[in-house]
């Protein structure tokens, strides 16, 4: 089995994880698919340059940060906190799905996973 599929089943049982997490929420249904894109607002970082765009997308994509904002969002208790984290891990588990991993400074198709085929 190639690796790339290897990683796409990964992020893929990930990606479940994040919607079992939400499930244990008290939100509505409808609110995961209403903010799964919301981290992309990041993207707006590479309208100054490519080393903000880089940087904040990164944050935003960051699965490690994402459960820290999740944890932290259980052990306040804040549950708004802990929606954003379950988003974020969630939203990182689909990019990387569809192979959009974490940025390089050289531009956007420059990822962790490769280049992000059809724009380089």
């Amino acid at each position: 089995m190639k690796m790339k599929y290897l990683l796409k089943i990964e992020e893929s049982a990930q990606f479940l994880l994040g919607i079992y997490l939400f499930s244990l929420t008290e939100y509505a249904w409808w609110w995961f698919p209403l903010l799964i894109l919301s981290p992309d607002i990041s993207i707006v970082g590479y309208l100054f340059n490519t080393k903000t765009g880089t940087v904040l997308y990164n944050i935003f994509h960051h699965k490690g940060l994402a459960l820290g904002v999740y944890f932290l969002g259980i052990y306040l208790p804040f549950s708004g906190l802990a929606l954003a984290g379950i988003i974020l891990f969630s939203h990182s588990c689909m990019d990387r799905i569809m192979g959009y991993g974490l940025k390089y400074y050289k531009g956007f198709v420059y990822t962790h996973l490769g280049i992000i085929k059809g724009n380089a």
